[in-house]
């Protein structure tokens, strides 16, 4: 099976979180991560949900933040109900998912059950999916969110075990190739703070800038190797720009 995390975002029900604990061992996944968790996984509702996939929630990660549950992961997804026009546009699941899976360490973010993820958090995932719901009732309980895509998983994974040979090549390229998301979030801050020292940024609009460069990049899927060349890059004009600085002192 695909070495996907689940990231859960502050999740406040434990029967919840029981469920997303069984429909992961149902569809082959092990990797549970809580970000700030509201609820006790190891509480009587949760563990009574989570029958025999207990131990998923016992070794479940807990961290304070979604950057550091994504520490390791190449390429990351979100979970949205809908995204307004001028940010991520939601991919159908199969086609997100398949993209998800072209790399060796990946990660789905589920949001909150009542707002789901902010704007901020949003910007650590390189893509967004949206599960198509009927109209006249379009709101998805996290669990059942959660088992959607688990199941669109191991759907993907049955069918690229049939057909793997065709697929081995180029997936054997983007496992090596891709760059990590801690490595592109450190290219992504030191970028802000020298467009910041340049002028190009301004402290009130810097977030909704670097958000469009942040999706520029991303629609690049970048490589460790470019990922090295544009931090060098950054750290060249970074020393220009002190060089320039004592030169007019």
């Amino acid at each position: 099976m695909f070495d996907v995390r689940i990231i859960l975002v502050e999740p406040c029900g434990a029967l919840n979180l029981g469920s997303v604990a069984r429909i992961m061992k149902n569809m082959g996944l092990s990797q549970l991560w809580l970000v700030n968790p509201q609820c006790d996984r190891h509480s009587e509702q949760a563990q009574h949900m989570a029958v025999r996939a207990k131990h998923i929630l016992d070794s479940a990660q807990i961290v304070d933040t979604l950057p550091e549950a994504l520490v390791g992961c190449q390429r990351a997804i979100a979970t949205v109900g809908r995204i307004s026009t001028g940010t991520l546009k939601p991919l159908q699941p199969s086609q997100g998912l398949s993209w998800l899976t072209a790399v060796q360490s990946s990660a789905i973010v589920f949001g909150r059950e009542d707002r789901g993820l902010s704007n901020s958090e949003l910007q650590y995932c390189q893509q967004a999916i949206a599960i198509p719901t009927s109209e006249d009732y379009p709101s998805l309980n996290l669990a059942q969110a959660v088992g959607i895509c688990c199941y669109q998983l191991h759907s993907l994974y049955e069918s690229r075990s049939n057909s793997f040979d065709a697929i081995a090549s180029q997936i054997n390229r983007d496992l090596v190739n891709s760059a990590t998301m801690e490595a592109i979030e450190a290219y992504y801050e030191k970028l802000e703070t020298i467009l910041l020292d340049i002028g190009f940024l301004y402290p009130h609009t810097a977030f909704s800038k670097m958000y469009k460069l942040r999706q520029l990049f991303n629609r690049v899927n970048l490589t460790t190797t470019e990922v090295t060349m544009l931090r060098g890059i950054l750290h060249q004009v970074s020393w220009a720009l002190k060089k320039d600085s004592i030169q007019q002192e």
